[in-house]
Parts: C-alpha cells; sequence; structure tokens
C-alpha cells in the first residue's frame, strides 16, 4: 500500500511505494516564491539557456549554470553543487530568459555564477533526499533544548538539511550577538553533520514559515516579496491610519510591508495640501482637523480636539484660503463659509457632519 508525505515547505508530495521507492509529485499553491514564465512563447536566447533558477526548502533559491547540458525542465529535481564540494537536491524553478531576466531584477552577474547541475535526481537520490527532510522537524526541535540549555539567546526558527544528509542549516533569529561555538560543537556531534548557522530577521522567518494574512491572501513575503524594507511609523500618519497594533502589524510582529505599497500614491496626494492646516482660526472658534479624506481632498473640522460629533466640511481651496487669512493675521467669520443657524446646528447634531 502506497503512502504519501506533503512536504510543504518544498512545495511537492513524496510517495513511498511497496518496494520501498520514493517519488515526487508537486502540491499546487504551495510552492513559495514561485515565477511565472511569461517567456515561455516567446524566441529562446542561446546565451540564456544555459542558466537554471532552483528552489530548495521554503524562500532559498539560487542560479546555477547547466554546463553538462542536462536535459532538464520547469519542476524536475535536480542534483546541483556546492561551495564545499558536496552536492545537494532541489527542484527547476525556472529556465531560459526568464532566469536572466530574474538576474537582471536582482543584480546578479552572470559570469560570476560557477555552481553547475549535475544530473537529473535518481531514485536513490529522492529517497536520500526523503529521509534528509524527514529529519528536519527533529533536529530543530532538539537544537531549540540545546540552544536553551546552554543559555543562548536565540530562537532557531528553521532547519535545512542538505540533500546529501551531510550538512545542514539552522535558522535563528537573535536580538543580540550571539556565541554559538560550543552549540555549533553539540550540533555537529549529536547528528553527525556539518553545521551551519544563519541568522535571518523576523521578516524572513515569516516568510520562511508562511501563512494567510488578514487580507485572506498568502503572506506577501512567502509569495511573491523577496525584498524586505523597513516600514516606518510616518506610513501612518501619511495614510491617515488608526493606530491599531492589531490590524497594523503582521505575523512578524512588524507593521506589516503592505502599508509601503500605496504610501507614494498618498505623498503624491498630498502634495496640494496646504502647511499647517490642523488648526482654523475663526472671529467666535477655533475649528481642529479631526480627519481628511485625501484622495477627494475635503478636510473634516471639529470644535473639540478629539470630537467627531459637529463635523464642518471644507474643500482644499477653501482650507488653503483660511490658512492664507490666518497666516496674516486675520481671523474671518465662519458664517463667511456656512450659515450658521439655529436649524443648521439641529441638522449638524443629527448628521454629524456638515452639509
Amino acid at each position: 500500500m502506497e503512502k504519501s508525505f506533503n512536504c510543504f515547505s518544498r512545495g511537492c508530495k513524496f510517495i513511498l511505494s511497496q518496494n520501498n521507492t520514493v517519488t515526487c509529485s508537486f502540491l499546487k499553491g504551495s510552492i513559495k516564491h514561485n515565477v511565472f514564465d511569461y517567456t515561455d512563447n516567446l524566441p529562446k536566447s542561446p546565451f540564456t539557456k544555459k542558466f537554471v533558477e532552483v528552489r530548495f526548502k521554503n524562500t532559498r533559491k539560487e542560479f546555477f549554470i547547466n554546463a553538462l547540458n542536462v536535459n532538464i525542465k520547469t519542476n524536475d529535481i535536480v542534483v546541483v553543487e556546492t561551495t564545499l564540494g558536496n552536492y545537494d537536491i532541489g527542484i527547476v524553478n525556472a529556465i531560459g530568459d526568464l532566469v536572466y531576466e530574474q538576474m537582471r531584477i536582482y543584480g546578479v552577474d552572470p559570469s560570476k555564477i560557477e555552481k553547475k547541475i549535475l544530473r537529473k535526481a535518481t531514485i536513490n537520490d529522492i529517497k536520500k533526499w526523503f529521509e534528509a527532510i524527514q529529519l528536519e522537524h527533529y533536529t530543530m526541535i532538539k537544537s531549540r533544548q540545546i540552544a536553551k540549555s546552554l543559555g543562548l539567546e536565540m530562537k532557531i526558527g528553521d532547519v535545512e538539511y542538505q540533500g546529501d544528509k551531510l550538512k545542514a542549516t539552522f535558522y535563528y533569529i537573535a536580538d543580540e550577538r550571539v556565541d554559538f561555538r560550543q552549540l555549533i560543537r553539540i550540533l555537529a556531534a549529536e547528528f553527525r553533520i556539518k553545521v551551519e548557522m544563519k541568522q535571518i530577521g523576523v521578516r524572513q522567518e515569516a516568510g520562511r514559515i508562511g501563512g494567510i494574512g488578514t487580507c485572506g491572501r498568502i503572506l506577501c513575503c512567502s509569495s511573491w516579496l523577496r525584498k524586505y524594507v523597513s516600514v516606518p511609523t510616518v506610513c501612518i500618519h501619511v495614510q491617515e491610519l488608526t493606530v491599531n497594533p492589531q490590524k497594523l502589524t503582521g505575523q512578524c510582529s512588524k507593521l506589516k510591508c503592505c502599508l509601503n505599497f500605496e504610501v507614494d500614491v498618498y505623498y503624491d496626494a498630498r502634495k496640494n495640501f496646504p502647511e499647517n492646516y490642523e488648526t482654523l482660526v475663526f472671529k467666535d472658534t477655533t475649528l481642529y482637523c479631526q480627519k481628511v479624506e485625501i484622495f477627494r481632498q475635503i478636510f473634516f473640522y471639529g470644535t473639540e480636539k478629539d470630537s467627531l460629533i459637529n463635523l464642518f466640511a471644507f474643500t482644499i481651496d477653501k482650507v488653503k484660503e483660511i490658512v492664507e487669512l490666518n497666516k496674516k493675521g486675520i481671523t474671518p467669520d465662519l458664517s463667511n463659509y456656512f450659515e450658521i443657524k439655529k436649524s443648521k446646528f439641529e441638522k449638524l447634531k443629527k448628521n454629524n457632519i456638515s452639509a
């Protein structure tokens, strides 16, 4: 009877047959940082035919050169070179002109790519790869226990075994510098492997783990976002958002990356805003800005600093006019802009907004 094992971290499913052989199929929609080959129907360039993008666990990808002219296509499992002379196993993510475009976008020099595609993975290669993957969860839990026993202020969030089972990379996050030399010695003796420690940020960890955002879609850092740019708190003010940490922070406990996506549009919309529009001074009262509809360019003012009751709506032209008068020391009459009557105030009280 066949047994299956879903490996979401690599976007594939392993099937173990009765004769102890392992085959692999792919799980649609679970591949992190997947790419769509929009150059598939275009003529192929002989220069870029030899470059291959290979994906490994979660969001890790690397570029290789097909110097041996191995006949491969997208989603083939291949054996590739590593820097230490061993080999690793990954899945072909893209080939041809698309890879050259990817290298151009991310600033990779094709002439400096030296690691090669060795061959297509055999049944024995896939079986060994499957055995290495099965060790990762236990290794991560055990390494966390060892790090805690040593009193190290770090969190090991992921472990990735190399395809030959001779090396493992431990991804960790830490607020300060950590001396993990003793930890490496213990891990190497415990698991009999070469150990590499790699520090990542909380945004990178969220991308590696994956998940669903509050928008209902797969996390951007897990699906397509590769460069993590810090999100300043000024983005909240510029977009007139309510300061609510539960809504503004993502699964990494940092401000959501999507706050950066539209902030430039808000900056452009605010270019025409007058300076010091927060307060408008009139003869009999002072109005305080409570909210702004940025794209409609309508300003809402109230008589109290922190109250949304009885708001007066001004267009941007009126606000500019009043600000200029205030700069000259002139305090205009509010009735020049609104017909202030008892009936008007009753209407304002009912609708909480000016006509």
